[in-house]
């Protein structure tokens, strides 16, 4: 194997160069004098050469330039050569000076042998260098590439050259770059270190599968969320897997290891570009703040404390019910971000007097409630819980932030909550009627609520986040290492999807907007496809739908929708200054009537009534129509 070839000991190449200099000053000599032996024979050669022999050997013993490895010659060991040979030329027109200043018109290194040797002697040793780092390269490729993968890399930039030599100068790599890919036409067809560069349309894909090439590498980190969705289905389409380089802060000593390419996964196509939010406007409003977040050990509440950390509050409160998951969240923290101000609470929201002891004790300042039961399955089997949870929990802490001087009560709902066909969705619609309705109560009772700091109720709406508890992406992967079958609940279903990360930053900022009973709604993008989501997610492992794995259509879940949406008939949408939070202009209700509803609601969920309770829950959301479920047939207050 060519990584067996022992590297020759640097003697070996002293004496090498010591050689070649030797050799190209004699033949300039004969090549000045037009290979005439006589008139080189005036000169005397034992002394002229050594002389030089002496000279170089200490050049080459001070500058090193024996001590670089003839098979990785660089721009920095061809440099170190020029100089030596600089240096040598120099001292050859001293010399002759020397001898001229004592036996006149007589030079021991003529000037124009010292120019041809200059010349010469560079061309030889940089040659003969250059010579077995191209025959070691030759020996490589033509010996081991029938073992290699054959890859070609998007960018030809300095992130793609570095990529490629990389990869096809690393001995143990499995892989060899065989073409570039960009998408300016000017380039493609031309050549980038004798490598073709190809288009990124279908014939320069073509080209990529006539030189079988698997592979395609992204070099480039600042892709667009289209540019890479585009490839990636590309290559799918042509039957090639995709990589990508990682970040430079994850190369080694900063350089690429070829371990390191990582492979595409779905949540990098879903993900969009890196949003845009008022930072100045966000730590003025929270900075020194104390702040509540519900659900805190949560998918959605953890990264929210992760995110709120970076205003400076003077103090988070964690609270949730469930012990294992704060206790990792609380483990995370103390980690990444010591001495943080944070304080774990177990507590249930449903739990009034454990509810008034976190709000006598640490008087928080904000509250972001993201405490939800919301798995729609379970909530319609069990809807006297999920009214419990996500209606009287909610009305719980908004009363309690009213009781204690809270100054913004921010609230996370769902698109699901808009024209419902389920309990989860209809529980927390009514949790956004409930928290809205009161604050404009609060608001227009002037002569009883004198205080003009009232709480001021905010309620956000987003689909799906990538990567949340339940999510329908991890459980495709689960079910594709186990082999499959992957399971999709209907081929018409659609989803929207965004990243945890970018959905609480925009709760944050949204709720910092907020003046008061605001609905807020988010930019969420296209809908997703949940089965073109499973195919290729399949494509990506490197498998064939319905060939290698099978998808199995399970039918709707109860209350489960085709198509979710984010605002119902009656309602539009009013800008914002920030182009992907938009405010929904919903129906108002009366508070006095809707409290009494909420109240014999939640009565009627405290005693575990089920068709009682969700026909209460229709009173109160007459858009709530059942689907795919048992309540289709239960009216609105009709208890059967």
């Amino acid at each position: 194997m060519y990584y067996r070839i022992r590297i020759l000991p640097r003697w070996l190449i002293f004496l090498l160069d010591i050689f070649c200099v030797e050799f190209c000053l004699f033949f300039s000599f004969i090549l000045r004098f037009n290979f005439n032996l006589q008139d080189v024979s005036r000169y005397d050669m034992s002394i002229i050469l050594g002389v030089s022999l002496a000279l170089n050997a200490s050049l080459f013993y001070m500058l090193k330039t024996y001590a670089g490895i003839i098979r990785y010659t660089n721009i920095e060991d061809t440099f170190r050569l020029l100089v030596v040979n600089s240096i040598a030329a120099v001292f050859y027109f001293s010399i002759n000076f020397i001898v001229n200043q004592s036996s006149s018109n007589i030079y021991l290194f003529p000037i124009s042998v010292v120019v041809i040797n200059f010349f010469i002697t560079n061309f030889a040793l940089i040659t003969y260098r250059l010579l077995v780092r191209y025959i070691f390269k030759y020996y490589q490729q033509h010996n081991l590439e029938r073992n290699k993968v054959k890859a070609a890399v998007y960018d030809i930039g300095e992130n793609g050259l570095q990529t490629k030599k990389v990869i096809n100068d690393f001995p143990s790599s499995n892989l060899q770059v065989v073409a570039f890919m960009d998408e300016l036409l000017s380039r493609t067809g031309k050549l980038m270190e004798g490598i073709p560069i190809y288009s990124i349309d279908d014939s320069g894909f073509q080209k990529l599968k006539e030189e079988n090439v698997e592979l395609l590498i992204i070099a480039n980190r600042k892709i667009s969320r289209e540019k890479l969705n585009y490839l990636v289905d590309k290559c799918l389409q042509h039957g090639l897997k995709v990589q990508q380089v990682p970040p430079v802060q994850q190369w080694l000593d900063g350089k690429l290891d070829t371990d390191a390419l990582k492979d595409i996964n779905i949540e990098d196509l879903l993900e969009r570009e890196v949003i845009r939010i008022d930072n100045d406007k966000i730590h003025f409003e929270l900075k020194g703040k104390k702040i509540l977040v519900t659900g805190a050990a949560g998918s959605i509440g953890s990264e929210m404390v992760r995110q709120l950390l970076k205003y400076k509050p003077s103090l988070i409160i964690m609270c949730d019910k469930a012990e294992t998951p704060m206790h990792d969240l609380v483990l995370e923290l103390k980690e990444t971000n010591p001495g943080a101000s944070v304080k774990a609470y177990l507590g249930d929201i449903c739990d009034r007097v454990r509810m008034e002891h976190l709000f006598e004790i640490y008087n928080p300042e904000v509250v972001f409630h993201a405490a939800a039961y919301k798995h729609v399955p379970l909530m319609e089997d069990n809807p006297s819980v999920a009214v419990l949870n996500n209606v009287f929990g909610t009305k719980t802490l908004a009363e309690l932030s009213i009781a204690n001087g809270v100054e913004k009560f921010v609230m996370v709902s769902t698109d699901k909550a808009v024209n419902p066909t389920n309990i989860m969705g209809a529980s927390k619609r009514i949790a956004e009627i409930f928290t809205q309705s009161y604050y404009k109560y609060l608001l227009n009772k002037g002569e009883v609520v004198r205080n003009t700091n009232i709480t001021k109720f905010v309620t956000t709406r987003f689909g799906n986040v990538l990567g949340s508890n339940g999510s329908v992406i991890p459980i495709f992967k689960k079910q594709l290492e186990k082999g499959g079958p992957i399971t999709v609940t209907h081929p018409e279903i659609t989803r929207y999807f965004m990243t945890i990360p970018e959905a609480c930053q925009l709760v944050i900022e949204a709720g910092v907007m907020g003046q008061g009973s605001e609905i807020f709604v988010f930019d969420m993008g296209e809908p997703v496809k949940i089965v073109d989501l499973a195919k290729k997610i399949i494509r990506l492992a490197g498998k064939e739908p319905d060939v290698d794995i099978k998808i199995t259509y399970t039918g709707l879940r109860p209350g489960e929708k085709l198509y979710e949406e984010l605002l119902n008939n009656s309602e539009n949408v009013v800008p914002t200054y920030h182009d992907k939070i938009m405010i929904a202009k919903v129906p108002e209700y009366d508070y006095i009537a809707i409290k009494d509803k909420v109240d014999k609601l939640i009565s009627s969920a405290q005693r575990h009534y089920t068709l009682e309770t969700v026909g209460i829950m229709k009173e109160l959301v007459p858009e709530f129509v059942s689907s795919n479920s048992t309540y289709e047939t239960v009216r609105a207050n009709s208890g059967k």
